[in-house]
């Protein structure tokens, strides 16, 4: 089934960004003119995990691999093969790969063929080799056919060109009793020459006349290249990206050479996923350079990094994607990295949400908000809104009009039609953030910054501080993932944290007592309420009581702090305890008891005593703001759905106290009328109430 990408279309449409570099429409491969003429950047997607990277990378090798050479690689899975030489290296090995890819016949167009590429990976693979050990020599050969095969395919196949390589090689360590990296690589240059290429394809030699100290000799430049290679280091790097170069002059005289001038249809195309990390930044780097200094070539190149402010791309023009739709600049600059079009994946639109869950469950049976929710929780990361999509179109029937986000979460979805389903929450979170050791990005994502971080750390987590600071490293790594920082959470992302707080919760297997969860939270409710605590931490005592169930502590607090000339403050406190997670219980059904609480109505389990002392007046003020406690925490939780019953009430008690307060009743008021409106906007209530810059 085709991918649909919503919010995707200013690259794929039939005169988006892809076609405008790539020359071919997205939609019948019709002929688009060619944005930047001879010159296009490299164009960077940019987005955290779960923004859709991966898939627009699938979706454009799906549209365009039948018109033009083209190849994806995903630079964070280059498999070592067993027992390489050490004329292996990840980026020969993409090298490789990618040749192998780009090399078959397209629509109207002979296959590719790689020679310059092949003879600098049969230099390469000649380092290290020795007399004493042919069978590595064998191996390292072997893995160089398909490469081969691009050239000529019958002989790059056989296995006799790798025989009469070894005899050489044989003979030439007869002839020296110190063999070098280069003489090795000039006897297997030489039988590969003889033995695989054709009378044209011998001449693609001369190509490494060009390399340094070669003098225009195409044997000594693969010579000192495999000099270089050995020699490691920058000499190493240098020999890499002549191997880069290698990879596109061949992919250029596929589209000069003996094909007749306008037979192929397009550019070709390299799309390189996780290009973020050290392999990505190798396999660019040269092509950039090249063109920085005037060299031309063929090659579209579409990357894809998790990280925005890559150092690779400090010189980068940056666009939003919605911006590429019908143009998209890219002024070369002074600075090499100025080649790059950096493009943001932007999140999903609420519409665009509501468009994926129309199409996952057209039945329509769920809650009409359900879909607006699940925006506000995922943030319109699309990797969240498709799999909760697809597991409210897969609830059971009677179960779907009463799903709310967090029910989501507790469900299970069929990825694939050959598998079991999968529960939810943790495939999710695997997605959003693969790690090895889960257990520390779990227990800190209770904490709201460094130091309750590093006290959660040393308390709950003392085995994993063995390797050092657990809260900064896990700080660190959840920087390297580039995920967002926040004031009053130490995770700040509200999916990730929804997710870890769930595996919290639900998979410390002590239901129901939920071991864990309480563990963590009395931990912190601990710290905060030690005595000589600042008064500052108080809310922080208070939000983890909440979290913990316990309620009755904040609302005292709020009532007998009614009184106090900041109301501004106060509502800043009501609204902070109340964003506290819901201890809710996995796939209980029925009405959430907060808002029974928050509408003044029993729950079915008996009235909550009221503290004692207190008159009429203020036993009044105390229901009220229990009511109101409970209707903001209901009302904002990111799990929960909005209740219009529930936000009347809300306008209601904000009003009620607004008359009761002696100085403060403006803010108050305002707030009855800017929160509902807050609400069904899916904000969060503002501070001054109506004040947008203080959402």
């Amino acid at each position: 089934m085709p991918r649909v990408l919503y919010g995707r279309e200013a690259v794929l449409q039939r005169t988006g960004l892809a076609a405008r570099l790539i020359g071919l429409a997205g939609e019948g491969l019709g002929r688009v003119p060619y944005e930047h003429g001879d010159d296009p950047p490299v164009v960077v997607f940019t987005g955290g995990r779960g923004m859709g990277k991966t898939a627009l990378l699938k979706q454009l090798r799906d549209t365009y691999r039948v018109a033009t050479p083209l190849a994806l690689l995903d630079c964070d899975r280059i498999e070592p093969p067993a027992d390489h030489g050490p004329g292996w290296t990840e980026l020969t090995g993409a090298l490789a790969e990618l040749a192998v890819q780009l090399a078959p016949r397209v629509t109207g167009a002979k296959p590719v063929q790689f020679p310059r590429l092949s003879l600098g990976l049969v230099a390469v693979a000649s380092v290290g080799w020795s007399r004493e050990d042919e069978e590595r020599a064998q191996r390292d050969l072997q893995r160089l056919g398909p490469v081969l095969s691009t050239v000529d395919a019958t002989k790059g196949a056989a296995a006799n060109w790798v025989t009469k390589v070894l005899t050489k090689l044989a003979a030439t360590f007869a002839e020296t009793a110190a063999p070098l990296a280069g003489l090795l690589a000039e006897a297997t240059v030489e039988t590969v020459l003889e033995e695989v290429f054709g009378r044209m394809q011998q001449k693609s030699e001369g190509w490494y006349g060009s390399y340094r100290n070669a003098g225009g000799r195409g044997k000594a430049g693969l010579q000192q290249l495999a000099i270089d290679f050995e020699q490691g280091g920058r000499r190493r790097r240098e020999a890499e990206g002549f191997l880069v170069g290698a990879l596109v002059e061949d992919l250029g005289q596929a589209y000069r050479g003996l094909t007749r001038v306008g037979t192929r249809r397009g550019r070709p195309v390299v799309l390189l996923d996780n290009a973020h990390g050290e392999l990505g930044r190798r396999l660019v780097e040269p092509i950039l350079r090249a063109r920085h200094e005037g060299r031309r070539d063929k090659l579209v190149v579409f990357a894809a990094s998790r990280v925005r402010e890559h150092e690779g791309l400090r010189h980068a023009h940056r666009l939003k994607l919605p911006e590429t739709a019908h143009r998209a600049p890219a002024p070369r600059g002074d600075d090499v990295t100025s080649g790059i079009l950096a493009v943001d994946l932007t999140p999903l639109s609420p519409g665009q949400t509501q468009a994926a869950f129309d199409r996952l469950d057209p039945s329509g049976r769920t809650p009409a908000d359900l879909a607006r929710g699940v925006h506000r929780l995922t943030g319109g990361r699309p990797l969240g809104v498709v799999l909760l999509g697809r597991a409210a179109a897969e609830a059971p029937r009677a179960e779907r009009p009463g799903l709310t986000p967090g029910a989501l979460l507790d469900l299970t979805v069929e990825l694939r039609e050959d598998a079991h389903p999968v529960p939810v929450a943790p495939t999710l979170l695997g997605a959003l953030l693969p790690q090895p050791r889960l257990e520390p990005f779990t227990v800190l994502a209770a904490a709201h910054d460094e130091e309750s971080a590093r006290l959660l750390a040393h308390t709950r987590l003392r085995a994993e501080n063995r390797d050092g600071d657990m809260a900064l490293l896990v700080r660190d790594r959840l920087r390297a993932e580039d995920w967002a920082e926040g004031p009053e959470h130490f995770v700040a992302d509200p999916l990730l944290r929804a997710l870890l707080l769930h595996r919290l919760r639900f998979e410390d297997a002590d239901h129901p007592r939920h071991a864990a969860w309480r563990a963590v939270h009395e931990t912190l409710h601990r710290h905060y309420g030690r005595a000589g605590a600042p008064a500052a931490e108080l809310p922080y005592r208070l939000f983890h009581e909440l979290a913990l169930g316990r309620t009755e502590d904040a609302v005292t607090h709020l009532r007998t702090t009614f009184p106090e000339p900041d109301v501004v403050g106060w509502l800043g406190r009501l609204r902070f305890v109340a964003s506290a997670p819901y201890p809710r219980e996995a796939s209980s059904g029925g009405p959430d008891p907060r808002r029974a609480a928050a509408l003044g109505r029993p729950d079915g389990r008996g009235p909550v005593p009221l503290p004692d002392g207190l008159d009429a007046d203020a036993t009044a003020l105390h229901l009220s703001v229990r009511r109101l406690l409970h209707a903001v925490w209901l009302l904002t939780d990111p799990l929960a759905l909005p209740d219009e019953e529930v936000t009347e009430k809300l306008a209601h008690e904000l009003r009620q106290l607004s008359g009761r307060h002696l100085t403060g009743n403006s803010p108050l008021w305002d707030a009855a009328t800017h929160w509902p409106r807050d609400i069904h906007a899916w904000r969060r209530p503002s501070l001054p109430p109506g004040r947008q810059d203080g959402v």
